[in-house]
């Protein structure tokens, strides 16, 4: 995997079976339906760089508590927060790609963007019309536009 990469990615395939890193809206519908396990998030409770179990918890809109017990009792998330979860990996797969680099992408995420209404990034991915923003941010640098 090359260094660019994250275990989102990696998650991303092993949930489609697929290996292009193309996923089509259907693909995601039907993981959604069907649910992400706990143990296709804990890769990244490890990944503490990009989020906190807190972080998640607020991303999520769940108790840290929920978390916990979600891991100890290998559940698997229900449709909307597998596909918050989904939303929130393909965020962080397209950030890597955008800056190229994982540390960059990180700092982004956690600096306030003036074009994200002085707004961290990373504060913005507890509601659809924040990741949305974000994701449309991601695009604008990837074509060279910063404002």
């Amino acid at each position: 995997m090359p260094a660019t990469t994250i275990k989102s990615e990696a998650v991303l395939n092993k949930i489609f079976n697929k290996k292009s890193g193309q996923y089509m809206a259907f693909d995601l519908i039907l993981a959604s339906r069907k649910g992400i396990s706990y143990a296709d998030y804990l890769p990244f409770l490890s990944e503490k760089d990009f989020f906190l179990l807190k972080d998640w918890a607020k991303i999520l809109h769940i108790s840290e508590r929920t978390l916990q017990r979600y891991k100890r009792d290998k559940l698997k998330f229900d449709a909307s927060l597998s596909e918050k979860f989904l939303q929130i990996l393909i965020i962080l797969k397209k950030g890597i790609e955008v800056f190229g680099n994982r540390n960059k992408f990180i700092s982004w995420l956690n600096t306030k963007s003036i074009p994200l209404g002085g707004n961290k990034p990373k504060d913005l991915l507890d509601t659809s019309f924040g990741v949305n923003l974000v994701s449309d941010e991601l695009t604008r640098i990837a074509h060279g536009v910063f404002a």
